[in-house]
């Protein structure tokens, strides 16, 4: 009941709001709510209801700040509601806030983008502070804040947070589809099932219905656009039985929306017959609207088919959207099935019994489904500013960068390289017929098809999406017009690898595997279709092959590689992780940077080694001054240069500064150990970076080593590299250190 107006709240909700109630009221609960809310569970009606009943029965002196998403006007939307809901109530936006304030029983809607996002002028720098101001004014008329924050883990920047934090708000409620539980706040979870029961949502979602195992694709979208549109048809045509005057409307989705993209989508849907000219085609795109009629989201508007990005995929609201294609550009994408949401509402917000109309659909050829972009509120770390110490500001060490006028080794060298690696590893010869049997025996995939998967099946939890492992087979021969930029994006994978321009990797790879040119280094003598399936199908182990070859011993420099240098001096403020769960919190005195505890140096934010260093350089018959905790990457950090196996020049970041109490400098690198006999080493350059490391040390006189840990013990190497922590150069720490 909101107003005395009848919503009609289903018991789900009506709980939802009372847990709400309780929690907010209870003075033993944190500051903090999470809400899991499924899309479609009527969010904004359980918040607009729990406003009204808060402001009524608890605390009038209460101003409420509805912060959403930039993304689909859902600030708008959401204020629409609570006009229509609860008409008494007032209701403002930001630039209405600035000129008149933040009053006691008033709910502003605020869309985040307008105070956070990097550039945008629609709030100046006067407006800002206006916004703090207008902000300690009602804190000084005794107004309470409550900040309610609308799909939560679309935000996650220093500047939400201090937007967060000026109002000081009594509680802070973040509501998510995609929220994970975290005991440092107060969290509930509206059942998904309950929203399908309260007919909301649908009964379920099909993927891929219609796929067959080892179907052959001859194109993808073409395929996934004929069955998204078959299936728009049949549900269209069970509506007009049932006598609803309801269009169903196919999303599909861009993961980047590049031009050539879409425009074979637009190229297809013409060929149907759907066009922007005959009203049944519109876009959604940030630098594309086009034909988005008023309409476009009631359930008998004319568009059949909306061309989007991922930026739809968060509170957009359109119930007749029962269809949903997701294209891919690329082979590594993700399928955010945050998006599912937008097409599991029900048209009339109930079941017709009849599977076809109580399902949604999905086809996509994507192979890999993830949750959801979630904020640093559902991880279990926090991250909080430090300042470093007055005795450690005079503190500089020379550090190392890249010398851009050498870029290791050529084309001609690398192709060498790996052609040796791979003659060695496999027994390759002179036949090539003969090589290809010893690679396809080592699991290599030959042939001129296109092999690939896709999931299959019914699910009721649109979580279960991440779970499942329902996979068909399908294939598809080789175009060499259509896979272009799908050969193209392999070789980008396998070129992360070895630090080579994409135009290289391709000649080395088609003077490897391709029919023609030299032959010298020839191994197998591929068809043009075949070496586009080969290099696709095998695009993970050919990556492996060349991080291989980049991890083999460096060979001594030469004289034309002069790494440039600069004075690295401590940073004077920094931002760590921190987990805020840690017991019997202690400060470490020994650390670099004030109010430094034992909750940043736990196993939630730290490795093992890291944490047993931390604790090791903690004891006090130890004589260190100071310890400083390196960063992984940036200018402001220390680094040395390292070259790889082909002489690719890479930064390295030590992982510790250590003064002695006597002025000796220590530089330490804490590696993965071993645990029951395993190697937990994941670092395939370790020995190239020992190998830099010393040579550093020696020019700078510095004492140095690799750290590693055993049976939780500390080990230290800095002699000879070794793998094996048995071999003699690896002694205990308190030997050396």
């Amino acid at each position: 009941m909101v107003n005395g107006i009848n919503i009609n709240l289903f018991d789900f909700q009506e709980k939802a709001v009372i847990k709400l109630m309780d929690i907010v009221t209870d003075s033993r609960s944190k500051q903090t709510v999470i809400v899991k809310s499924p899309t479609g569970s009527g969010k904004t009606i359980i918040l607009i209801d729990f406003i009204e009943e808060y402001l009524t029965k608890i605390n009038s002196r209460t101003a409420f700040i509805w912060l959403c998403p930039g993304k689909g006007d859902l600030e708008e939307q959401s204020r629409q509601k609570m006009c229509k809901f609860a008409p008494h109530r007032y209701t403002q936006n930001l630039f209405d806030a600035l000129q008149n304030g933040f009053d006691a029983e008033s709910t502003t809607f605020i869309n985040w983008e307008l105070v956070t996002k990097k550039g945008n002028t629609a709030i100046r720098d006067s407006e800002r502070k206006n916004l703090f101001d207008r902000i300690a004014e009602a804190h000084r008329a005794g107004t309470e804040f409550i900040v309610i924050i609308d799909e939560e883990h679309s935000n996650n920047t220093a500047k939400a947070k201090a937007i967060i934090d000026a109002f000081s708000a009594k509680n802070i409620i973040r509501v998510s589809a995609t929220a994970v539980e975290n005991k440092r706040y107060e969290y509930f979870e509206i059942d998904e099932v309950d929203v399908i029961n309260a007919g909301l949502i649908t009964k379920a979602l099909y993927v891929n219905e219609g796929l067959v195992d080892g179907m052959e694709i001859t194109n993808d979208y073409e395929c996934l656009l004929d069955l998204a549109d078959a299936k728009r048809k049949a549900i269209a045509a069970r509506y007009k039985e049932l006598g609803k005057a309801i269009r169903p409307l196919v999303l599909i989705q861009f993961p980047n929306g590049q031009p050539e993209t879409i425009r074979a989508v637009e190229v297809k849907l013409e060929g149907m017959g759907y066009t922007y000219d005959n009203g049944m085609v519109s876009i959604w795109m940030s630098e594309d609207k086009r034909d988005l009629p008023d309409n476009l989201t009631e359930n008998d508007a004319t568009p059949v088919f909306l061309l989007m990005k991922q930026a739809i995929s968060t509170g957009w609201d359109c119930p007749r959207a029962k269809i949903l294609v997701k294209l891919r550009e690329g082979m590594n994408e993700g399928f955010e099935i945050q998006t599912i949401g937008r097409i599991r509402r029900m048209p009339e917000a109930k079941h017709y019994e009849d599977d076809l109309l109580d399902f949604c659909y999905v086809y996509t050829f994507d192979e890999k489904y993830k949750a959801g972009l979630l904020s640093s509120i559902d991880r279990a770390y926090e991250t909080r500013r430090l300042f470093l110490k007055d005795k450690c500001k005079t503190f500089t060490l020379q550090k190392e960068i890249r010398d851009m006028d050498f870029d290791g080794l050529g084309e001609r060298e690398v192709l060498i390289k790996i052609h040796e690696a791979l003659v060695a590893k496999y027994h390759l010869g002179s036949d090539k017929k003969q090589n290809q049997m010893l690679l396809a025996d080592a699991g290599y995939i030959f042939g001129a098809e296109i092999h690939g998967q896709a999931l299959q099946g019914e699910f009721v939890r649109t979580s279960a999406l991440t779970e499942s492992h329902n996979y068909i087979t399908t294939h598809k021969r080789v175009d060499t017009h259509k896979h272009g930029m799908q050969l193209m994006h392999s070789i980008d994978a396998i070129k992360s690898s070895i630090g080579m321009a994409q135009n290289k990797v391709k000649t080395i790879l088609e003077r490897l595997f391709r029919k023609g040119g030299n032959p010298g280094r020839k191994l197998i003598a591929l068809e043009t279709a075949e070496f586009y399936a080969f290099v696709i199908n095998n695009q993970h182990k050919l990556k492996e092959e060349f991080r291989e070859v980049t991890s083999q011993m460096a060979i001594q420099m030469s004289m034309q590689l002069h790494p440039k240098k600069s004075a690295f001096h401590i940073p004077e403020q920094d931002f760590f992780r921190y987990d805020p769960n840690v017991k019997n919190e202690v400060e470490y005195l020994s650390n670099a940077y004030h109010e430094y505890t034992s909750g940043f140096a736990t196993s939630l934010v730290r490795s093992t080694c890291e944490m047993l260093f931390e604790q090791y350089c903690e004891r006090p018959d130890n004589d260190i001054e100071w310890v400083y905790k390196n960063g992984d990457t940036g200018q402001q950090y220390f680094s040395i240069v390292y070259v790889d196996g082909i002489q690719k020049q890479w930064l390295f970041y030590a992982d510790y500064i250590v003064m002695k109490k006597d002025g000796t400098v220590w530089v330490i690198e804490t590696k993965g150990g071993e645990f029951k006999g395993q190697d937990k080493n994941i670092d395939r350059q370790i020995e190239n970076k020992f190998n830099a490391f010393k040579a550093y040390a020696a020019k700078h006189n510095l004492h140095w080593g690799f750290v590693r840990d055993k049976d939780n013990q500390l080990y230290i190497n800095n002699t000879e590299f070794a793998a094996d922590m048995a071999d003699k150069p690896w002694v205990p720490l308190t030997q050396e250190f």
